[in-house]
């Protein structure tokens, strides 16, 4: 009998961080590991609104996977999942098909336009490292082209984001800190620049304490964004959006150069459409964090349902969340291998940072309450360790952001 078969599919926080330590659980006699995800780098999707934005380079945001990982442990291979036979323990690629004795699911999400019309065509999503270079690209063309194009309009200095929630904010926070910048680039008027968040709910930033929400958005306001709150986008056009407030039957429509949708994700469609048991398109997984209906698969991240207990919303799908559902999934692995007992998954929430720009930010971390240049710096430490976690001080030293070393 040979060696079992581990494999990987997705290089996301809790794809990467499973394989990383798996390397270090088991030793290379006790199972062939692979990894397989679509592009040969890895990314920090909490970093994607910095590049949307255009505050960091969108290479900043990505690290070559064959850097990261050990790759004479493991076999890495480039291609795009299409489906998951579980019946016969094998996952279909574009390119061919890999089989498994274990599986460990890290697929990601999707953008989720909850069907609102035109949005798909006419509006950009911080998905992936090339979607938020699409949309810095498309700021920076629409503010060059400004004083050179006769048909320019107004509107064209217009940025609309659709939702208030972390990505929203986040991003929001790194356009304040870019248009100043663009503006003297580009010798356009900072007063033309109306920079408008169209959320559904009463509220910015939902997850967050009210006082802690209130300070993001007045920090935004006083930086130039409006707010329409409790108002839905209900159509997205070439040249704009349509807007209702709730509770009136009028639409106002907002002209625009720039939608930007960041108001919901939904997890990968594979695993449902492969069969899988589901709940809101989520593996809703048992205790250790298999999937309820196999138990030689795994699900992690985006793709994985968490409740704190029976009758509670479910855990959101954070990178937080997904690295320590990875560091279980690797010692489980490890015990089913060496015919142990598996252990529960037990989430340790250490907080949350919702940046502001490069010096502002809010959060909560170990239940004490942060705000401005400390809350700006405890983030930098956050996405430092992820680093120093995952590829040690040699990936700090080139994709860190404190620069302390």
């Amino acid at each position: 009998m040979g060696k079992p078969k581990i494999l990987i599919i997705g290089a996301g926080y809790g794809g990467m961080m499973t394989t990383v330590r798996l390397t270090k659980e088991l030793g290379a006699d006790d199972a062939d590991i692979t990894l397989v995800n679509k592009h040969n780098y890895h990314y920090q999707t909490t970093w994607l609104h910095e590049a949307a934005a255009g505050t960091i380079h969108h290479d900043r945001t990505r690290m070559l996977i064959k850097n990261v990982i050990n790759t004479n442990r493991v076999n890495f291979v480039q291609d795009s999942v299409q489906s998951i036979d579980k019946e016969n323990k094998k996952v279909i690629l574009k390119n061919g098909e890999i089989p498994y004795d274990y599986l460990v699911i890290g697929l990601g999400f999707e953008s989720n336009t909850f069907g609102i019309k035109g949005l798909e065509e006419n509006a950009f999503a911080i998905r992936s490292v090339n979607t938020a270079r699409k949309i810095r690209e498309h700021i920076e063309y629409k503010f060059a082209s400004y004083n050179n194009d006769p048909d320019a309009k107004e509107s064209d200095l217009t940025i609309v984001v659709g939702g208030a929630g972390l990505s929203g904010v986040e991003f929001l926070g790194e356009l304040v800190d870019r248009i100043p910048k663009l503006c003297k680039e580009y010798d356009i008027d900072p007063a033309k620049i109306k920079i408008i968040d169209v959320e559904g709910t009463p509220l910015v930033l939902p997850p967050f304490e009210r006082d802690l929400a209130e300070y993001a958005q007045k920090y935004l306001e006083g930086k130039g964004v409006e707010f329409k709150l409790s108002t839905f986008i209900k159509e997205a056009t070439p040249g704009g959006v349509k807007v209702q407030k709730q509770g009136s039957e009028q639409l106002e429509e907002i002209e625009a150069g720039t939608v930007v949708w960041t108001g919901g994700v939904k997890a990968s469609h594979i695993p449902a459409d492969s069969g899988f048991e589901t709940n809101r398109g989520k593996i809703q997984v048992t205790d250790d964090l298999r999937a309820p209906d196999d138990d030689h698969v795994f699900a992690v991240g985006d793709v994985a349902l968490v409740f704190p207990a029976e009758g509670e919303r479910p855990y959101p799908p954070t990178a937080q969340i997904a690295i320590q559902q990875a560091e279980t999934v690797a010692r489980n692995l490890k015990h089913l291998i060496k015919g142990e007992a598996t252990e529960k998954f037990v989430y340790k929430a250490k907080g949350t940072v919702a940046s502001l720009g490069e010096k502002e930010a809010i959060g909560i971390v170990f239940d004490k309450k942060l705000t401005g240049k400390p809350a700006a710096a405890m983030k930098k430490v956050i996405d430092d360790r992820y680093l120093l976690m995952l590829g040690g001080v040699g990936l700090l030293l080139r994709k860190g952001k404190l620069n302390l070393l």
